[in-house]
């Protein structure tokens, strides 16, 4: 038996990254799973996979969570196949490098649209399918939105992402409905592709920081070890009663207040 027989799971960028590790986990403890992402050879591909192990079911979707149009539609047909909705799950997300003064209207627009619209669009869907029998909704924030560190408008929408859920965690806890945001500090794709943009002296520094400020491995967490079993439990009845929280799992990095 797993912890999620039977729950009816939606994950964004579930294809690759923190995403498909979510939808592993999720699969792995029972759950039919929908993985929503924008990569569709690799999310069919995975999604098989996943599925063929045995365990819980995965199926794909293509879904660019910037544009309602999509959101909606995705939902519509995943919630239909999955006779109904739990757990939703929105990891996808983008990160640009910028200072403040050089920002472009291109990349403002671009971090808005995916992290806090897609955010929006993606949890009113949610609402739509969950505001009858309760649920959960889990948003990715970041320190960066709750510290001020990295890109200033990545940050930026960070923050909005953590706000939003806070809000909106009052607004529906009426429905039983549970929505929180998950601050994870963790080595991705994504953080990669940051490292590669870096000077030498930029990656000594960034290296240095973390073995002094994450007190526990002085490191980035793995997503497989760390985030998922969070994930998990969050998806659990035991997380009945927590809402409106940003939960870091960072290693102690950011002591939340």
């Amino acid at each position: 038996m797993g912890q999620l027989d039977g729950k009816r799971i939606i994950v964004t960028d579930g294809a690759s990254g923190i995403g498909s590790v979510i939808v592993q986990a999720y699969a792995a403890e029972g759950a039919q799973v929908a993985s929503f992402d924008i990569s569709d050879e690799q999310g069919k591909k995975f999604a098989e996979e996943e599925t063929n192990k045995g365990n819980g079911t995965v199926s794909y979707y293509h879904c660019d969570i910037s544009k309602r149009d999509e959101v909606d539609k995705s939902f519509e047909s995943a919630v239909k196949e999955l006779g109904g909705l739990d757990v939703f799950v929105n990891v996808a997300g983008v990160d640009r490098k910028g200072k403040p003064e050089d920002i472009t209207d291109e990349d403002i627009d671009l971090i808005m649209d995916v992290n806090v619209k897609g955010t929006i669009y993606t949890n009113q869907a949610a609402f739509k399918y969950l505001h009858e029998n309760g649920g959960k909704i889990l948003n990715f924030t970041s320190v960066a939105g709750l510290e001020g560190l990295f890109a200033p408008h990545y940050a930026a929408s960070k923050g909005a992402v953590a706000s939003w859920t806070r809000n909106v965690a009052r607004s529906w806890g009426q429905y039983n409905i549970n929505v929180n945001s998950i601050a994870p500090m963790v080595w991705t794709p994504m953080y990669d592709l940051h490292r590669e943009s870096m000077t030498p002296e930029e990656l000594k520094i960034d290296d240095e920081n973390m073995a002094k400020n994450i007190h526990i491995g002085g490191k980035l967490a793995d997503p497989k070890t760390h985030l998922a079993p969070v994930l998990v439990f969050l998806a659990t009845e035991g997380a009945n009663y927590i809402t409106g929280q940003a939960i870091p799992v960072d290693g102690g990095f950011y002591m939340a207040k």
